[in-house]
């Protein structure tokens, strides 16, 4: 452990002339992952359908999120840099058990959920490349995913991570290949359109689904803790006042880096389908592999192939984030030593529940359960399910019991309770939904 501090910290210190590329990677930390990982298959399918049923006009939603989903990720990583602990740690210390395990429960389940519907769609994007069985492509994913967590050491996996992110880059790629009228895609952009019907507010609520999920929360506020603990000289903020401002600065320019770049990817998705898809009136979308399938005819093979690809490095990336984050919910709710910079043997229940978060996931793959009816599914529990954390999140923030000198205030405690009253609203309307 003293070994791994020590390399993790040379080489985060050294910024040799080996180009600004390889800078900038020593730069982003836990809030560019999160961001990036936020565009997983399942999140690509939504944006599809989006920028296919509703074109340019949806495109402003993606701006509107940004500042909700930009500030409550800066909350859950304050949380875990100020207090040394994940969501989940801090909420069975202060809270009742009950409210803990309801959350870290639904937590679970959906991502459990969610990574059956991304290797689904990895699955089939290798198939649709290739050929041969989209089943075993399933197996072959999951087991790279979580091999690729638990036994490689936590420094290199985080640089595996931040490569896998380039692949989010195929989206922009795809841009460039759709015939797009910028004008009706800069309106779309700028100025908000609403229409009052069933299809666009479905799609809103999917949207603000996708781009603000609970699993989201709890990784970036956990590998916050992870990073502290493997800097020999850092030290949970509410113990260390003195390291708060540097702190702070950093994880909001990496937050912001982050969430921005995820909306920007998201943005590209909804154009190159509103200019594509929505054009040629394709509009019916069930999945991201859906909409590979019919940007083929209508932008090209190239097009198509890079937006294929694209599936399956996004969840190359996406799914170990969702196993982890799943493991840190549950790790620290019992108290179990849990963190990737741990070796396997010294986190054996953190580790198993992790890998239990994969083979469930893979495993809907071979039941009766529909992987598109999963995904609505696990979009379902993951809008129920961060409300109360949200919630829950901003309370804990402004306790200084919790927080000590440095409770979230001002704009961005403002900014926190709009992004939980949006996914107030959000839920009501899901709910108004089925009753009407």
């Amino acid at each position: 452990m003293t070994d791994l501090s020590a390399k993790v910290a040379e080489d985060q210190n050294n910024v040799s002339a080996k180009g600004p590329f390889q800078r900038l990677l020593r730069t982003i930390g836990p809030g560019f992952i999160t961001g990036a990982s936020d565009d997983d298959p399942s999140g690509i399918g939504t944006y599809s359908q989006a920028g296919a049923q509703l074109g340019f006009s949806i495109s402003w939603t993606l701006l509107f999120t940004f500042p909700l989903m930009a500030a409550i990720q800066e909350i859950a990583a304050r949380l875990g840099r100020t207090t040394g602990r994940g969501i989940s740690g801090n909420l069975c210390r202060h809270y009742p058990v009950s409210l803990s395990w309801f959350v870290v429960t639904l937590v679970f389940v959906a991502n459990v959920v969610n990574i059956g519907a991304d290797l689904s769609a990895m699955g089939d994007a290798l198939k649709l490349l290739v050929g041969g069985p989209s089943s075993l492509y399933v197996v072959l994913f999951g087991a790279i995913c979580i091999s690729a967590i638990v036994f490689l050491n936590y420094s290199r996996y985080v640089t595996v991570l931040k490569w896998t992110t380039l692949s989010l880059f195929a989206y922009v790629g795809a841009l460039f290949l759709a015939h797009v009228s910028w004008g009706d895609a800069v309106s779309g952009i700028l100025i908000p359109r609403i229409s009052w019907n069933e299809t666009f507010f479905t799609t809103l609520l999917a949207i603000l689904g996708t781009t603000i999920s609970p699993y989201l929360f709890f990784w970036q506020a956990s590998e916050e803790v992870e990073e502290q603990q493997l800097d020999p000289k850092a030290k949970p903020l509410r113990w260390a006042p003195w390291q708060a401002s540097p702190a702070f600065s950093r994880i909001r320019a990496d937050t912001l880096m982050g969430m921005a770049f995820s909306n920007l990817i998201a943005i590209a998705i909804v154009i190159t389908s509103a200019a594509t898809l929505h054009k040629a009136g394709v509009t019916d979308i069930g999945s991201s592999t859906d909409a590979a399938k019919a940007l083929e005819p209508v932008a090209g093979r190239f097009a198509f192939v890079i937006f294929a690809a694209g599936i399956i490095g996004t969840g190359l990336l996406a799914v170990p984030v969702l196993a982890g984050s799943a493991a840190y919910a549950v790790g620290e709710a019992f108290r179990w030593p849990v963190g990737l910079e741990r070796r396997p043997k010294e986190a054996v229940a953190f580790y198993a529940t992790l890998a239990s978060a994969g083979a469930l996931g893979m495993g809907i793959m071979f039941t009766p359960i529909d992987p598109i009816k999963a995904l609505y599914w696990s979009a379902v529990i993951n809008g129920v399910c961060a409300v109360p954390v949200m919630a829950v999140m901003m309370q804990m923030t402004h306790r200084r019991d919790i927080m000590g000198e440095f409770p979230v205030q001002g704009w961005l405690r403002a900014l926190g309770w709009l992004s939980t009253l949006v996914m107030s609203l959000c839920v009501l309307g899901l709910v108004l939904q089925w009753v009407l």
